[in-house]
């Protein structure tokens, strides 16, 4: 990270929810670097634990550590409360927690987009709803994170895309709002980055040994992608798409959005338009 993007990060309190893996681990690790003071918020609170050890090894201050579902209404403001009553105050939250749900919409259930919407939508609702209040005091920022699945929508990931631009049109929406209490809000469309996202089924479950279902070269790198991520709130930018392909797509479906609609035909024709669910082994 620049030094200048890092300075911007010294002594900030900054709540990560998803932190346990992917672009959330990543995250505080840098910050970490940084000389921020993390909350760290998920499920695995194992993993957690062994991520806060390699924080501490490094020898930067010790995260705090809080099991946070944000499908349950009370586990976000747990986490705001603890870094509040532990920290003093709350100057970041990265709402972060998600994963996605993929198939053929004649396979899929309502059920399954409601469990989508649970974790990637109200979660996020939750996790600003109950930080808002804090991070008003500090006149500090809301940072979501969004996809380009948000901006374009490809067959097979309908409740994942409907997620998404879910949360971007929340985006959009509360920034000049919360810019009048001073607070900013950022979103992070990152396109496809290293991570466990595409190993996780659609009932919420990590397949550890599951191939990536991408292409390598598709893939961006997780260290790179962050610290793009990271250089945008530090900036204070209302959105920043990551990924060369992510801008390549976003660029399409603003400008020749006829150009992804033939894709997405093709795909549709192709392995019934969807990709499987991870399995392990």
């Amino acid at each position: 990270m620049h030094a200048g993007i890092a300075e911007s990060f010294r002594d900030k309190i900054v709540l990560i929810t998803g932190a346990s893996s992917g672009i959330g681990e990543e995250m505080a690790c840098q910050l970490a670097r940084a000389g921020a003071v993390l909350t760290l918020a998920a499920r695995r609170t194992e993993l957690l634990e062994s991520l806060a050890g390699k924080i501490r090894a490094a020898g930067a201050v010790e995260p705090l550590i809080v099991a946070c579902d944000v499908t349950r209404d009370a586990d976000p403001q747990h986490a705001v409360d603890e870094t509040v009553r532990l920290r003093g105050r709350l100057d970041i939250v990265i709402a972060n927690a998600g994963f996605g749900v993929v198939g053929n919409f004649a396979k899929l259930s309502v059920e399954d987009y409601r469990r989508q919407f649970e974790t990637n939508v109200f979660g996020v609702l939750r996790s600003l709803k109950a930080a808002l209040p804090e991070v008003a005091k500090t006149r500090g920022q809301l940072v979501i994170l969004g996809s380009v699945a948000g901006w374009t929508a490809s067959p097979g990931a309908s409740p994942y895309a409907m997620s998404k631009f879910a949360v971007r049109a929340l985006a959009n929406s509360i920034t000049p709002e919360l810019a009048v209490m001073g607070v900013r809000v950022t979103l992070i469309s990152p396109g496809f980055v290293e991570s466990n996202i595409r190993r996780v089924d659609n009932q919420g479950q990590l397949h550890a040994d599951a191939a990536e279902p991408m292409p390598q070269w598709l893939v961006a790198g997780r260290v790179g992608a962050v610290e793009q991520m990271l250089r945008a709130i530090a900036r204070g930018q209302r959105e920043v798409v990551v990924t060369g392909h992510g801008k390549l797509f976003v660029a399409l479906e603003r400008f020749a959005p006829w150009v992804l609609r033939a894709a997405a035909r093709r795909m549709a024709a192709t392995r019934g338009g969807y990709r499987t669910e991870p399995k392990s082994g």
